[in-house]
């Protein structure tokens, strides 16, 4: 064989080999880009998540309060009303003044 054949030959594996390495770098391109795409939409997920979470916390500690105020403005409530319920003698002034 001829130099010049031996060379074209070595250039023609070479094209080939650079085709098929460009057409794998495109397809890596691609995975990250998706890769990318997916990483965002999970973040966006959990960060909804997160609010979500956060709503519900707060809505429960709002719940709470208000039922600790409901309790505060209806006065008295157990053993000392019950005592002032049942007659004027059975609880001390003091409780009657603070009811």
């Amino acid at each position: 064989m001829s130099k010049t054949s031996d060379l074209s030959v070595a250039l023609k594996n070479i094209q080939t080999e650079m085709f098929f390495l460009r057409a794998k770098a495109a397809e890596v391109r691609v995975a990250m880009k998706k890769a990318r795409a997916d990483a965002k939409v999970e973040k966006t997920i959990a960060r909804q998540a997160k609010k979500n979470v956060a709503a519900v916390k707060k809505a429960a500690r709002i719940a709470k309060l208000e039922a600790k105020l409901i309790a505060m403005k209806t006065g008295n409530v157990g053993a000392k009303a019950i005592k002032m319920n049942k007659k004027p003698s059975a609880c001390t002034t003091v409780y009657q003044m603070a009811a």
